[in-house]
């Protein structure tokens, strides 16, 4: 598939934003609850989610017209998604307000959590219940959404605590890295899975033609379609396993290392690096999880001359 950079920006963007909110009101139910840091870091995430939202509507055609992609909720994700999304974002509103007037709204937390996690859900499975593209139809798909989210939102949690909260930084950073290297397992798994893949399909099922040798000469236009520019990123497999290696260095190993040293210096600057480069490499990493399906329509435009 050609990725998307709006939705790579949106999943990304939002997945912090959950991840964050999590371990807020996590810290906020051990009773950790200083309001003053709990407004601020409540308000990074519904930062964060809005600018999710705000890239969402480059993806649209006629931006105009975004209120009808609600209209299918009883069978799309997709709908499910656009419906979840701005009650998640209300949520944190209300319990970052609470905080704001030095109240806990406990109620409105747990509420906000349960769309948080049907956030993550309705997410996860736009990509993993669409069956023909095998990459994506798996369980591994919502598991890597999850703990991804979880990883970025922990790590910036720990930064933010760093600046305004020290004594939450251990807690943090311990969830930090238990999600971050739960994801890296979680994100190897998936790659041998998908590396293991076998078409479902062959060129000769494709034009329905039984003949053993099938090789396409020309894709019948002078130039590149939709199908072709949609369905295919159009990069050489060198570069995905550059971008593949990319990534597990910048979403896994490399803030890994840094939270550790972070944690262990006690240093601020350390552990807000951790995020920047852990969220470049997430950037990364959801760009290869849409290119690397591969659309059953590309076994017909193989070539382009």
């Amino acid at each position: 598939m050609n990725p998307a950079f709006s939705v790579i920006f949106l999943t990304t963007l939002i997945g912090a934003g959950q991840g964050l909110f999590l371990a807020l009101f996590a810290a906020e139910l051990a009773g950790l609850a200083e309001h003053d840091f709990l407004l601020a870091a409540g308000t990074v995430s519904l930062a964060l989610t809005a600018l999710g939202l705000l890239a969402s509507f480059f993806h649209l055609g006629r931006p105009g017209r975004a209120w009808r992609a609600a209209a299918m909720w009883r069978s799309s994700w997709l709908s499910r998604e656009v419906i979840v999304l701005p009650l998640f974002m209300v949520g944190v509103f209300f319990w970052t307000l609470g905080h704001a007037l030095g109240a806990r709204l406990l109620l409105v937390g747990v509420l906000t959590t349960l769309a948080c996690v049907a956030l993550f859900v309705c997410t996860a499975m736009i990509y993993a219940s669409l069956r023909f593209l095998q990459e994506w139809a798996s369980a591994y798909t919502l598991l890597n959404y999850t703990l991804l989210g979880l990883a970025s939102g922990g790590t910036l949690a720990t930064a933010l605590a760093a600046f305004g909260a020290p004594r939450w930084v251990p807690g943090f950073g311990a969830a930090a890295l238990g999600f971050t290297l739960a994801g890296a397992i979680s994100r190897v798994l998936s790659l041998r899975r998908n590396a293991r893949l076998e078409p479902l399909s062959t060129p000769q099922t494709a034009i329905g033609v039984r003949h053993p040798r099938v090789v396409q000469r020309s894709m019948g236009f002078m130039g590149g379609s939709f199908n072709t520019r949609e369905f295919f990123h159009g990069c050489a497999p060198g570069a995905l396993r550059q971008i593949k290696w990319g990534f597990l260095l910048g979403a896994f190993a490399l803030p890994l290392a840094l939270l550790a040293a972070g944690l262990a210096a006690g240093s601020a600057p350390l552990l807000a690096l951790a995020f920047a480069v852990q969220f470049l490499g997430l950037l990364a990493e959801r760009w290869f999880f849409f290119a690397q399906a591969n659309h059953p329509q590309n076994l017909y435009y193989q070539a382009v001359s």
